[in-house]
């Protein structure tokens, strides 16, 4: 069973930096991704990046978020800077995971970030 550890949530000030991270339990993993879900708001993908390390952001955080991976540690980063009031919601790591038959999408467990003076 492929299990996903999310760390790098917190507390930061307007205008500050946070770097999340994912750990696959396995390495076959395919796209790996980082969702949001604020509330009274719907889940939102924030950025994903394909193993080959093609990037994808949403427009709220182009310029100000970025996105990696090291795929011999099936680990993915999520590094936000200039953190707005509005970016304060669960961040959600998302991976597909490639077996013999097909994929299946793995969720993590989520990490809180706030950002709040």
């Amino acid at each position: 069973q492929v299990q996903l550890v999310e760390s790098g949530g917190g507390l930061v000030q307007p205008g500050g930096s946070l770097r999340l991270s994912c750990v696959a339990s396995v390495n076959s993993i395919g796209a790996m991704g980082w969702f949001r879900l604020a509330p009274g708001k719907q889940r939102e993908l924030v950025a994903a990046i394909t193993r080959g390390g093609r990037a994808d952001y949403a427009e709220s955080v182009k310029g100000r978020f970025f996105i990696s991976r090291d795929n011999a540690k099936n680990t993915a980063y999520l590094q936000m800077n200039s953190l707005k009031p509005e970016d304060t919601a669960i961040y959600i790591c998302n991976v597909d995971y490639v077996y013999a038959w097909g994929t299946k999408s793995v969720w993590g467990q989520g990490t809180q970030v706030t950002v709040s003076a």
